[in-house]
C-alpha cells in the first residue's frame, strides 16, 4: 500500500504493533508492510523503544531527544532538569534532529541534573508527553535520503513533569548508549523486512528471499541480548556486515524494480552509512575488551 507521508502509514505500523508483541517482529513486519525505506527505519526505530519501554501501547509512537547544537555525547547536552515546587521537575533546553519527534506521543528527554561528585554531568532520561504545555517543534531541513521521514528541533520552555516521568538511573547509560545498539538491530531487521516484502511483490528467485530470511534470523538473538555487552557488539558487527554484503548481491534486483521505486531506494540507501563511525568504533571498543 503506497504511504508518502507518515499520516499513511503510521495506521499500517499500529495494526502490526497490536498484531504482535515482540519489539522484532514488529520491526521485521513493520518494514515488510512499508512500501519505502522511509517507513522500514521509522518501524525499527518504534521497535526498539519499545525494548525500552515496554509499556508503550500499539497506538503510541515514541521518539528521543539526545542530540543539541554541540552533538549528541554527554557533555553537550545542556538541556537542564530541576525540582519543581510540587515536588515534580522543571525542563528547560533546546534539542536538535529528534527523528519523527512531531508525529510522536511521548519523547525521552536527556537533560542534565547537575553535576556530580567527579564534576561529571548526572543526565536524566524524562519521559515527557509531546502535548505537554512548553514544549514546542520546529521542523530541521529535510535529509537527503528518507527525506518523509522528518527530523525536529524541540523546545523545552518550563516543561512540568511528575518525579515518575523521570527514569530511574543515569539516562546515557540506562537509554542512550542501549538504544543505539537496539536501534541497529531492528532497523536493520526492519529493511530485511522491506527487502522480503520486495522480494514478493516482485517476484525476486526464491533463493534472493531465503537469504533475507536467514539474516533475519541472524539478528533475533542480538534482540534480547544485553545491549552494552561487548560481545553483542562484535556479533552484531558481523551481522551488518553480512547484510551490507547480501544488500550488495541484491543490487540487479533492487536496480530491476520499477522507475519510481528502484529511484527511491537509490536516493535512500545512504541512510545504511549513518553513524557508520560510531559503529566502526563500538566495534575496535568491544574487540579490545574482549581481547583484553
Amino acid at each position: 500500500m503506497p504511504a508518502p507521508e507518515l499520516a499513511a502509514f503510521r495506521p499500517l505500523w499500529t495494526e502490526v504493533a497490536r498484531q504482535h508483541a515482540a519489539p522484532l517482529s514488529q520491526a521485521v513486519l513493520g518494514g515488510f508492510r512499508a512500501d519505502r525505506l522511509a517507513w522500514a527505519f521509522f518501524s525499527g526505530y518504534q521497535a526498539a523503544g519499545r525494548v525500552l519501554q515496554p509499556d508503550l501501547g500499539p497506538q503510541v509512537t515514541f521518539g528521543l531527544a539526545v542530540t543539541e547544537a554541540g552533538g549528541g555525547h554527554p557533555a553537550a547536552v545542556e538541556t537542564r532538569l530541576s525540582e519543581g515546587a510540587d515536588g515534580g521537575f522543571v525542563l528547560h533546553g533546546d534539542k536538535r534532529w529528534s527523528t519523527g519527534a512531531e508525529a510522536c506521543d511521548v519523547l525521552l528527554v536527556v537533560a542534565s541534573a547537575g553535576e556530580g561528585p567527579d564534576g561529571r554531568k548526572q543526565l536524566r532520561a524524562v519521559r515527557v508527553p509531546t502535548d505537554a504545555p512548553g514544549l514546542s517543534f520546529a521542523p530541521m531541513p529535510p535529509t537527503p535520503f528518507a527525506p518523509e521521514l522528518g527530523h525536529a528541533s524541540v523546545r523545552l520552555d518550563g516543561v512540568r513533569v511528575g518525579a515518575d516521568a523521570v527514569l530511574p538511573g543515569d539516562g546515557y547509560l540506562r537509554v542512550v548508549k542501549p538504544f543505539r545498539t537496539l536501534e541497529d538491530v531492528h532497523v536493520h531487521a526492519a529493511v530485511l523486512g522491506h527487502l522480503a516484502g520486495c522480494a514478493r511483490r516482485w517476484q525476486w528467485p526464491a533463493s534472493a528471499l531465503e537469504r533475507i530470511v536467514a539474516a533475519v534470523v541472524g539478528l533475533a538473538p542480538l534482540a534480547t541480548a544485553p545491549p552494552l555487552d561487548p560481545a553483542v557488539h562484535r556479533v552484531l558487527g558481523g551481522q551488518l556486515a553480512a547484510i551490507a554484503d547480501l544488500i550488495a548481491e541484491l543490487a540487479p534486483h533492487l536496480d530491476a524494480m520499477p522507475d519510481e521505486v528502484a529511484t527511491r531506494w537509490r536516493r535512500d540507501r545512504a541512510l545504511f552509512t549513518v553513524a557508520g563511525k560510531a559503529r566502526a568504533l563500538r566495534l575496535e571498543r568491544a574487540r579490545q575488551a574482549l581481547t583484553a
